[in-house]
């Protein structure tokens, strides 16, 4: 077994000798939890790096010389937007032939809006052929000293399966000879009082069993959010590390691939940020299980194009990536908008914006295609995910204002366009589906008229080409399905049909992935266009807490929040009904979509169905049927961390272990201004006047009662009340 070297344990670090010895799995035997172990302070010695705020309007910081792409990237991107470009250019004119010479102002309208629909789906297809020309990775050999910062921002998390996962990762850094140079920093965000009682307890647990250093820091000020919590992390301690590995609260990185990730990244100095493909994982619902199939099937495929016409322009996702922190320092700084959210305020999608300015100094950004072991959860249901969507939404409609700013490359600002369309594509899709129902409508409403000149002397006649309009929408779907069959193919190929139950269940997964997909998607179109009218109407999406694992909705919430879908498609298939029946053809799986939308919102939540999917082995992954390491000791880690976590502030004054540990994540007592103590200060004035520990706590606000968490006095003269 490889031991952590003397030389990490500096002073006021963390103990690195606590790792000898240690057992490295969850059925080995950890050390024991129910009392705390020698740890040192929660945070390492300070090494402050300066991030300035950027000036999108500025001339950029220089960086390594590296704006030119290769061949490779060239030629896929001949591929990819050539290509789209032809399909939009081939569909404009078979819809023009389809309408005929004299073109309505309806049918101009409908003209414009399939024309960008047809160019977004020709796309989606010309970009996963760009693959073929995706480079070969490499990793290579050599010495590779650079420190790691492995670093989780959470904010009000399930915090036993953080920290649970924390304590797999640590586990496998250390097996991967990595534990003299990696450590682990949790950024907290979270400010309730309980919550952050019960992470403080989950992360002193963790500390006792990491075999590599595990920092933990809470702030007190929330101000930008997740890029806020990441970019404070810099400039307090960005010196002390040389590559920052960036995770969600749900989300991992096996330690092989931070490893490869390092290596390749000192190899070229010229490089900024390396982005993963992160697999999802642990679905248990339909819709969950669904979403992480699709992932894991068809992403692959879809990732080699986009990194492919990427090239060194490449995009970040937040997480599961490796950062130069250098390079993060110079470039990343984020200012606040100007103006009130939506629009202004902090940077939501803050990722787009940071691989684009450090792309824009000459820093690369890649998305290496070929790494697996990268790996995050999913929204359990449909509602939960249009609750994330939302602030993705309004994050990527922001970029709106950033994306001409000085200096970007040109593929940065395609990928603000691709996320800005990817949910603006909703109403573009509405609006096209409504000009068509009013064109029907004027039809049969409506009296031709044969000679609209005064002089004509041949009537004109109405046209439309019903086979040309047929083979249109045919092409269409073969865009969006055709690259899903070529995934599954490729599948067929490799071990990964195998890994996922076989030629027959694959195929049968996509099948019913495909459907299910088909009746959500006309209801995901009316949500983000609801979505995208409130931004515009200035309305913000706040900040709350991502549900990382949800419950099958009661009916009342199902039917209240599909009600005006349901109103929608039965409305249009009563009118179609009757004044236009074969219209029906074309839109009976968008109205079986609405009508449904209910059973549709509460069945794929249940992880009942889930389970029945499971062992019909549909829609099963290679990392269900083979679970990686690394997520079976976190799932075991998770339920020994979690046995037992404090469910109330009053346990802090009951129990001497657990103010124990939570004393030794906490730093001396503040001495900073008054304004930023006066919730300590009202704090000790009450609890001085409390007869009690219950009479206390009911004395403070949640404000005091998070000052009593972190602050040492408080904790002490709460735990001298009687209970």
């Amino acid at each position: 077994m490889n031991e952590v070297s003397e030389t990490t344990s500096q002073p006021g670090s963390y103990p690195a000798s606590k790792a000898r010895n240690l057992p490295l799995s969850a059925e080995e035997g950890w050390v024991a939890l129910d009392l705390p172990q020698p740890q040192g302070p929660a945070t390492p010695p300070e090494a402050p790096l300066d991030m300035p705020e950027q000036d999108f309007r500025a001339r950029p910081p220089m960086g390594p010389d590296s704006r030119w792409p290769g061949l490779g990237a060239i030629a896929a991107r001949l591929v990819a937007f050539g290509g789209a470009a032809a399909i939009a250019w081939i569909g404009w004119r078979q819809m023009v032939l389809t309408f005929g010479s004299n073109v309505t102002l309806l049918q101009s309208v409908l003209l414009v809006l399939f024309a960008v629909t047809f160019t977004w789906v020709g796309f989606s297809f010309t970009s996963m052929m760009a693959g073929i020309f995706a480079r070969r990775l490499r990793t290579p050999d050599g010495p590779n000293d650079a420190r790691i910062a492995v670093v989780m921002p959470v904010y009000h998390e399930n915090a036993a399966a953080t920290a649970g996962l924390l304590a797999a990762l640590a586990r496998d850094l250390f097996r991967e000879g990595l534990g003299d140079r990696a450590e682990i920093f949790v950024l907290s965000d979270s400010y309730d009082p309980d919550a952050v009682l019960e992470e403080m307890t989950a992360i002193s647990r963790l500390r006792d069993i990491s075999p590599v250093p595990v920092w933990y820091r809470r702030r007190s000020s929330n101000r930008g959010r997740k890029a806020g919590n990441v970019g404070e992390f810099v400039r307090r301690w960005g010196g002390r590390y040389d590559q920052l590995v960036v995770l969600d609260a749900d989300s991992v990185v096996g330690a092989a691939t931070i490893k490869t990730l390092s290596a390749r990244m000192n190899a070229d100095p010229a490089i900024g940020l390396i982005q993963t493909m992160p697999m999802l994982v642990g679905g248990q619902t339909i819709f969950a299980r669904l979403t992480q199939f699709a992932g894991r099937i068809y992403g692959p495929a879809i990732a080699r194009g986009v990194a492919a016409w990427s090239g060194d322009s490449g995009n970040f996702w937040g997480h599961n990536a490796i950062i130069r922190v250098s390079a993060f320092a110079q470039c990343c700084g984020l200012p606040e908008l100007p103006g009130k959210p939506p629009f202004g305020g902090a940077i939501l999608s803050h990722d787009f914006v940071e691989a684009a300015l450090l792309r824009r100094a000459g820093w690369k950004v890649r998305l290496d295609h070929d790494l697996r072991q990268s790996f995050e959860g999913c929204p359990p249901t449909l509602l939960d995910m249009a609750v994330r969507e939302r602030r993705w939404a309004q994050g990527n409609l922001q970029h709106a204002r950033l994306i001409f700013s000085r200096g970007f490359a040109w593929i940065s600002r395609v990928h603000f366009v691709i996320g800005i369309l990817g949910f603006l594509m909703s109403p573009i899709w509405l609006a096209m589906i409504l000009v068509g129902l009013a064109l029907s409508a004027n039809v049969l409403l409506s009296r031709p008229d044969y000679f609209p000149q005064t002089y004509q002397l041949f009537p004109t006649w109405p046209t439309f080409d019903p086979v040309r309009m047929l083979w249109l929408f045919v092409a269409a779907m073969s865009c969006l399905l055709v690259p899903k069959f070529i995934a599954i193919f490729r599948a067929w190929l490799r071990p990964l049909a195998k890994d996922s139950g076989g030629n027959a269940r694959l195929l049968a997964s996509a099948m019913f992935e495909i459907v299910l997909s088909a009746l959500i998607a006309p209801v995901q179109m009316l949500i983000q266009t609801r979505q995208i009218i409130e931004i515009l109407r200035g309305r913000d999406s706040g900040w709350e807490a991502q549900v990382r694992a949800g419950q099958v909705p009661p009916w009342s919430v199902v039917l209240r929040r599909h009600a005006i879908h349901v109103v929608t498609g039965l409305a249009t298939l009563i009118v179609l009904a009757f004044l236009a029946p074969w219209q029906l053809v074309w839109l009976s799986p968008i109205l079986a979509g609405l009508i449904l939308s209910p059973l549709t919102s509460r069945w794929s939540a249940s992880p009942v169905f889930g389970r029945w999917a499971r062992r019909q082995g549909l829609l099963v992954t290679p990392e269900e049927r083979q679970p990686p390491e690394v997520l079976t000791a976190a799932h075991a880690l998770d339920f020994r961390i979690g046995g037992d976590l404090p469910s109330g502030l009053g346990a802090l004054g009951q129990d001497a272990a657990l103010r124990a540990r939570i004393l030794g994540l906490l730093p001396d007592n503040p001495h900073g201004p008054v304004e930023e103590r006066l919730d300590a200060i009202s704090a000790e004035a009450k609890i001085a006047h409390a007869a009690s520990q219950t009479q206390a706590l009911g004395f403070l606000d949640p404000s005091e009662q998070l000052a009593l968490v972190e602050n040492r006095a408080l904790i002490e003269a709460f735990s001298k009340l009687p209970a």
